[in-house]
């Protein structure tokens, strides 16, 4: 299967102003791209790009005053199967995790562990370790939070989430990430584009959107709690602690968003 992916955000800068984006594809996935997806501007600025702390690939830049535009797509193949399930996959000791997973055990700016571990730990400490204990607390959030992007806020966090029973796809996923690191699984977030491919009509046009990965059995697995399905071209872009590690776009000064657009969406069969 071939998938068309894609953004264009643009913004109104009153004077120039230094910007981080990470709007690539993952490594993870560069072997399954027909072409780079090379980060576009218009105006055209010089790009600097790095890898962050967790191995994301990010662009910095200074905009210019006025209308500012980034632009990034490319073609995924992809095996058009949906998320792997491992039901079987197993919680690892922390002792014998690797040491590149104990950060992923650890409270972050949105994922209070503190706040949120007896309630974790009432909620689900009972239950069989593993694959299963992950699904049901991805099953208990998915039915508790209300979606709504009027619902939307920067400084929500996980506890907030819980109180509050509602939000958008970062909500969803910052309150699964701290509850399985409350019951000592590390999980990490996740975001990316997410398409709708294969799904009944009418439907929304496929998304950015945030998910989470779960160490078991050996090696990450991905859990969806806002949509609580496999989706066919989930595509990774970054992963890190939580939402602040990994931003789509990080200004360091006023500004309007003004345009966004994301493609995610099944191309037709190379001839």
């Amino acid at each position: 299967m071939r998938i068309l992916v894609g953004c264009e955000m643009t913004y109104d800068f009153p004077r120039p102003t230094p910007v981080i984006a990470t709007l690539n594809v993952h490594a993870s996935r560069f072997s399954d791209l027909e072409r780079p997806d090379y980060l576009i501007t218009s105006p055209p600025v010089p790009l600097d790009g790095y890898r962050d702390s967790f191995g994301n690939w990010c662009n910095r830049m200074v905009a210019p005053a006025g209308r500012f535009t980034l632009k990034t797509d490319t073609v995924v193949r992809d095996h058009g199967s949906g998320d792997t399930l491992a039901p079987d996959a197993g919680e690892i000791p922390i002792e014998t995790l690797p040491s590149d997973c104990i950060l992923f055990l650890l409270g972050s700016r949105y994922c209070e562990t503190d706040r949120l571990s007896n309630i974790a730990w009432d909620l689900f400490g009972h239950l069989p370790p593993g694959w299963a204990r992950v699904q049901a607390i991805c099953d208990y959030v998915h039915d508790r939070i209300a979606f709504g992007y009027e619902h939307a806020r920067p400084t929500r966090t996980a506890f907030d989430v819980f109180e509050e029973q509602q939000g958008v796809c970062r909500d969803y996923a910052h309150l699964a990430i701290a509850f399985c690191r409350c019951l000592n699984i590390p999980t990490r977030y996740c975001n990316g584009y997410v398409s709708d491919i294969g799904l009944p009509l009418p439907h929304a046009p496929g998304d950015f959107a945030a998910w989470i990965e779960v160490y078991l059995g050996g090696r990450w697995h991905t859990f969806d709690p806002r949509n609580n399905s496999s989706r066919i071209g989930r595509i990774l872009i970054a992963y890190g602690r939580d939402a602040a590690d990994v931003p789509l776009t990080l200004t360091f000064g006023a500004n309007t968003l003004t345009e966004f657009r994301v493609t995610t969406e099944e191309a037709p069969p190379l001839s």
